[in-house]
């Protein structure tokens, strides 16, 4: 019996061990806000990738290969540090840490970095640079090196508005929320910072959107019940809509493309039915559409590619052997523009469309608009199902920016810097200052120093994650927050020039 317990206490005391080790682990890559009975379905990608990494900390391999994704999604400036300690420590271990990122202390961090490029698409795929990290900056042709060397990145810019009308929420207690009153200024771009898990998606989603969207869109009946986590919402009434931009896809079916998204499509089957071959057969604009028999081919129905089931293996799409991919049939691909037909004008970059249709104006503003937000690369008639988040994401916000003024519409991003190159980011934020200059209102949740740097308002949540987070730390105009003590502002000081320091204009 003496012996049985002996093993049993070196048992768990060795258990107890490997378990601080592991714990360990977690918190030094910032997960220590998470709970043990957290379900996994319930992290967001950033954090299930961070456990896979602790994972690996805690098994003690050597010799592998480990190749991440961009592992600093979802991560607030303070924990970068933590990431890539850690990863460093398996590299420390005799392993091989291949890391895709867009993250500048990431790359900075490297101890060999590969730049692709020059462009996206079917412009890139060469190798720009390959040598230090230091080195890049002498690379000729680099995005990566021109934004590096970029001053005006690490300057706060004047184009800052002073709001006169706020959207009032009282009393937020959803979650961790310590039951906050927050200001959100209308016809601004906002911005909610501070760490991982510290209350931005619980106070931005399921409060606030929660509670405004059927309030403006005259569902009295919710306010009737009272509102959700909330005591009181005010200054809704100057907007008219309200619209949550995400990552999902855009379409879940080969026949949705982004051209038929934006509204593209429309105006192209309208302009090849008003050819005179088009005429002379009586055909309208449906005879150009994926979704109508008579034009597309009957074989593929208009997908272009076939499912392939393998039983016991993943099923693969082949291009349709009638069309060869092209989803029209033969009759249909006759009629041509400029000497192209409909296949050939989906299979075009929006670089090249830009010129092709040029001449044609409801087109040629349209894909200005896809081109400023750096996705000049995708095709017309690119698959939706095979555009990343962040495509996705930009997409929608481009369908939004070619349509007509709609109102007072509060627009609200998560993370919309995720995947994002830094000439991609600069790029992005002209598009949503843009809407906030035609009177919109611009709401982001954002760990990127470079898209916090140019909002007008910030709402800096914290001071840590999970039951230490969930308190307001700061709201106002950035040059107020460049003054506190908090974690987002230590990283916003680091990032930025001293004399970026100025007056709100």
């Amino acid at each position: 019996r003496y012996e049985s317990n002996r093993d049993a206490d070196g048992l768990a005391t060795m258990l107890a061990s490997e378990s601080a080790s592991r714990l360990s682990f977690l918190c030094d890559v910032g997960l220590s806000y998470l709970s043990l009975s957290r379900g996994g379905h319930t992290l967001s990608e950033g954090e299930a990738q961070r456990v896979r990494i602790c994972a690996q900390l805690g098994s003690n391999l050597s010799g592998v290969c480990y190749v991440l994704d961009e592992p600093t999604i979802g991560l607030h400036p303070r924990d970068n540090r933590r990431l890539l300690n850690a990863l460093s420590r398996l590299k420390d271990r005799g392993n091989t840490v291949l890391v895709v990122e867009h993250d500048e202390e990431c790359i900075r961090s490297a101890d060999f970095l590969v730049d692709l490029g020059p462009g996206g698409g079917r412009a890139g795929g060469k190798v720009i640079y390959a040598g230090q990290p230091q080195g890049i900056t002498g690379a000729k042709g680099s995005l990566t090196a021109s934004s590096l060397l970029d001053d005006s990145r690490y300057r706060i810019t004047s184009r800052r508005r002073n709001p006169r009308h706020f959207l009032r929420l009282s009393g937020a207690n959803a979650r961790n929320l310590k039951g906050i009153d927050v200001k959100i200024p209308l016809s601004a771009l906002t911005g909610v910072t501070g760490v991982s898990g510290s209350g931005k998606s619980t106070l931005v989603m399921d409060v606030l959107y929660r509670n405004l969207a059927p309030v403006i869109s005259r569902d009295r009946g919710s306010e009737k019940k009272g509102f959700h986590c909330l005591e009181d919402l005010e200054g809704y009434e100057g907007l008219s809509r309200v619209l949550v931009v995400d990552h999902c896809p855009i379409g879940r079916t080969p026949r949705s493309t982004p051209a038929t998204y934006v509204g593209l499509m429309d105006h192209i089957r309208n302009l090849f039915a008003g050819l005179p071959a088009s005429r002379s057969k009586g055909w309208g604009a449906g005879r150009f559409s994926f979704n109508i028999k008579e034009g597309r081919c009957r074989a593929c129905k208009g997908q272009g590619r076939l499912k392939v089931e393998m039983k016991f293996l993943p099923e693969v799409y082949i291009p349709c052997e009638v069309c060869s991919g092209n989803r029209y049939n033969e009759d249909t691909l006759s009629v041509h523009y400029k000497g192209r037909n409909i296949a050939q004008v989906l299979d075009m970059t929006m670089e090249e469309a830009r010129e092709f249709f040029k001449a044609v104006p409801p087109l040629a503003r349209a894909l200005e608009v896809l081109c400023r937000l750096g996705l000049g690369y995708l095709t017309l008639g690119q698959a939706s199902p095979s555009l990343s988040g962040g495509e996705a994401q930009r997409i929608k916000l481009a369908a939004e920016f070619i349509k007509a003024g709609r109102g007072k519409t509060l627009y609200i991003l998560d993370e919309p810097s995720t995947g994002l190159h830094m000439a991609d980011v600069a790029r992005l934020m002209e598009l949503i200052q843009a809407l906030v200059d035609r009177g919109d209102t611009v709401l982001i949740i954002e760990h990127n120093l470079e898209v916090i740097k140019q909002v007008d308002w910030v709402i800096d949540l914290g001071p840590d994650g999970g039951d230490a987070g969930g308190r307001l730390l700061f709201q106002g105009p950035i040059d107020g927050l460049l003054e506190r003590e908090t974690y987002t502002a230590q990283a916003l000081r680091d990032f930025l020039k001293p004399e970026a320091y100025g007056p709100c204009t």
